[in-house]
């Protein structure tokens, strides 16, 4: 009995040392438009994935690709704008073909007024005093806000009345603590349910700004790890794609975000 026992427990420790040499850890960098969207996606995978560890850095797509260029060990590059993971590609720093996955969408959103009444028009108001965007120097959905503002004549009229957040996120941030009472910023961001009962949104128009074409890459600290290769492909399941729409997303193809 005593040497049976003493083999089911080192069955055990074996079958654990095993389980645990095919465990996998990964990082993925993602553009922070998709905060709430790809923590859904992560979610749903795991279960199938338990073992596995997969961490997520959320913030602009444009500091990504910079750090990524200087040797950052992101194993997946989500970006909002596809021309930074084609770069890369170029560059010889993915792992593989660089992969549509969304068109994202800009709309002006508050939580203290009623945004859903209002167009881009309204924010000349005197009593909107601060209007929060990404930066758009270096985030997609910034640059997409400033084309918009351009496209309806307002950018040098609204210069003193603007604040930028380092990512799409942080600019929402700001209009959800007051320090900012609209702000041009991702519907994927306002479809999260925190965000949508504090709130309506105006869905800017597409024609007002050039698309929210989103890509993303394997790059190569990622190319040698099943891992990354199955998140990957898992983005491609009915599962992660019925998450991206829930949540305002676009799929490629299909530019109709509702």
């Amino acid at each position: 009995m005593g040497l049976l026992r003493t083999f089911l427990v080192l069955l055990v420790c074996f079958g654990c040392a095993v389980s645990s040499a095919h465990a996998e850890k990964i990082t993925i960098a993602a553009a922070a438009d998709l905060k709430y969207a790809m923590d859904e996606i992560i979610a749903g995978f795991r279960k199938g994935q338990p073992a596995h560890e997969i961490d997520v850095v959320y913030g602009s797509s444009g500091k990504f690709h910079t750090q990524i260029r200087q040797g950052a060990p992101y194993d997946l590059f989500f970006s909002a704008d596809i021309s930074f993971p084609r770069e890369l590609a170029r560059q010889g720093l993915a792992a593989g073909e660089v992969r549509p996955y969304a068109v994202g969408r800009i709309v002006l959103w508050s939580s203290s007024m009623d945004a859903a009444k209002m167009t881009l028009a309204d924010l000349v108001d005197p009593k909107v005093t601060k209007i929060a965007i990404a930066n758009p120097k270096h985030a997609p959905y910034g640059k997409r806000a400033e084309e918009a503002l351009r496209s309806a004549g307002l950018w040098d009229r609204l210069q003193s009345k603007l604040v930028f957040g380092e990512n799409i996120s942080q600019a929402a941030q700001y209009v959800q603590s007051g320090n900012a009472q609209v702000g041009l910023i991702a519907l994927a961001l306002v479809r999260n349910p925190e965000l949508s009962k504090r709130g309506g949104y105006y869905l800017i128009p597409e024609n007002m700004h050039n698309p929210l074409e989103q890509g993303f890459i394997i790059t190569r600290p990622g190319a040698g790890k099943p891992l990354a290769g199955s998140f990957a492909d898992f983005m491609d399941s009915k599962q992660a794609r019925s998450i991206m729409t829930k949540y305002g997303f676009a799929l490629p193809g299909d530019k109709t975000g509702k």
